[in-house]
């Protein structure tokens, strides 16, 4: 029997990856709970501003296929159900099509992706973008202080993701950990016709392939970039991978090392997907950019 929602692109996210409450969190942080609830009543007719990932929900909530909606938002928080009145208030406000919403007033709200048949989750919460990722849900960790998307590119919904421990497994980055840079790039060229293993965000690129296949051409399309540290040769197993999904990306940057914050400023994505904290953090000045706590990297980190 088809779950919920099995013929739309169901993102899940918390109240903070939507709209900008930092300073309300800065309350919750210095009192509790309910310092925080009576401020967000106080404030429910004030329209929050928005967050990191509102430019991702409202490009992707304007697809529409013949009249049908193709993408389902649902708010999924630790907020309580108080402060959720605000959160639904506001996106009334914004014209945002948002009807459902979990609010757990401090429990872990992952547990409820599954239900939800969520292909994406968007959190600052650590915790739980490492639990969704464990349950095999597409999650990044949002970085509140993040640039906003540009306003460049109104009918366009531009998304980057890095390739190893993101897109593909981290096979490779394994390989990189432990041998050094010479030995990625011998392995990779070796292994240039073998398929790289899925990463915990093969299924959302899957999924916005079939979307932009059968988007309106008149309406909001998808664009895609591949932002990777690879370089010739470890490039052609990248691509060669994406082929035998038989997914497309409209974009591949091969910067061998270099800063991608800057690359990143020009492609102007409404999301850009890394699991290595130096490149999100070199991101977010210039885009709406999140943590994917996944792989070798991030159990590196973990340990030291």
């Amino acid at each position: 029997m088809p779950g919920p929602f099995s013929d739309r692109l169901v993102i899940a996210l918390s109240s903070r990856a939507l709209f900008d409450f930092e300073d309300e969190n800065q309350v919750f942080e210095a009192s509790d709970d309910r310092a925080y609830m009576q401020l967000q009543l106080d404030r429910i007719d004030q329209p929050a501003r928005p967050g990191v990932a509102f430019s991702l929900v409202q490009k992707l909530l304007a697809l529409m296929r013949q009249g049908q909606q193709q993408v389902e938002v649902v708010i999924l928080s630790r907020n309580d159900p108080v402060s959720g009145l605000r959160v639904f208030r506001s996106c009334r406000h914004y014209g945002l099509a948002i009807e459902r919403g979990v609010f757990t007033r401090g429990e872990p709200p992952w547990r409820y992706l599954k239900p939800l048949n969520a292909q994406l989750f968007l959190s600052t919460n650590e915790a739980d973008v490492r639990s969704a990722l464990d349950a095999g849900v597409p999650a990044a960790r949002v970085l509140p202080h993040s640039a906003r998307a540009s306003d460049r590119h109104p009918n366009e919904v531009r998304i980057a993701f890095d390739g190893d421990a993101v897109l593909f497994s981290d096979e490779a980055e394994r390989v990189y950990q432990r041998d050094g840079l010479d030995a990625f790039q011998r392995h990779e060229h070796t292994q240039a016709a073998t398929p790289l293993g899925a990463g915990p965000f093969k299924p959302l690129l899957a999924a916005l392939h079939k979307l932009r296949e059968a988007a309106d051409p008149a309406g909001m399309r998808i664009r895609t970039a591949l932002v990777t540290a690879r370089s010739a040769p470890a490039h052609e197993r990248a691509i060669r991978t994406l082929m035998d999904w038989h997914v497309e990306v409209d974009e591949a940057m091969f910067l061998g090392g270099l800063p991608k914050g800057e690359f990143l400023r020009e492609f102007e994505p409404d999301f850009f997907f890394d699991d290595q904290t130096r490149h999100v953090d070199g991101a977010a000045p210039h885009v709406p950019a999140g943590h994917v706590t996944a792989g070798i990297a991030n159990l590196l980190r973990g340990s030291a």
